[in-house]
């Protein structure tokens, strides 16, 4: 079930990214050879970012794509690193509750006003939903590493390593050219 789940997120976040980018580019040709576009193009591009920047922040905490400063952090032996794992992944899940009991109050304030979205013929909640859900995604992805954090004996952060990433791309590479 987790593997279909995280299979349909990395679609639904290239679906918009592709989306995006062919809304954008058509809107390009149109203009400049056809001299004409959509009024409503910016404004679908803009709620495609919206829900591809709030989709991929719970993805980049799943793949551990966040960066962070933590010289500091890795100055500690592994309880005491893994006790500041725990305390930032507190720290991050009260910032997404609040930001999710925020989106949800201004999204259900729309909802009831019910304001249209600008160029587009839906109401303006429909796109600004992702507020609540992708706030709701990240809380849950936080949980996930929170546990792992608990429960498992390596892992100690909720952030990629690029230090070691590069270390072992550059010995990859080096590798290689051996060859």
């Amino acid at each position: 079930m987790s593997l279909l789940f995280h299979k349909a997120e990395e679609i639904f976040i290239s679906f918009l990214l592709a989306a995006m980018t062919l809304v954008t580019f058509s809107q390009v040709v149109a203009r400049y050879i056809f001299n004409s576009g959509a009024i409503w193009a910016l404004e679908l591009t803009t709620y495609f970012f919206a829900w591809l920047v709030l989709f991929g922040i719970s993805y980049g905490v799943r793949v551990h794509a966040h960066i962070g400063v933590d010289a500091f952090v890795k100055l500690f032996n592994r309880k005491g690193q893994k006790l500041f794992g725990i305390l930032v992944v507190l720290a991050c899940l009260t910032y997404g509750g609040l930001l999710v009991y925020g989106g949800y109050d201004y999204v259900y304030k729309i909802f009831r006003i019910g304001i249209e979205a600008e160029d587009l013929p839906v109401p303006q909640w429909v796109p600004l939903a992702i507020l609540p859900v992708g706030f709701g995604l990240l809380i849950i992805r936080l949980l996930q590493a929170g546990w792992h954090i608990i429960a498992d004996e390596k892992t100690v952060s909720i952030l990629g390593d690029e230090s070691k990433e590069a270390i072992d791309s550059f010995m990859d590479e080096k590798k290689e050219d051996e060859k």
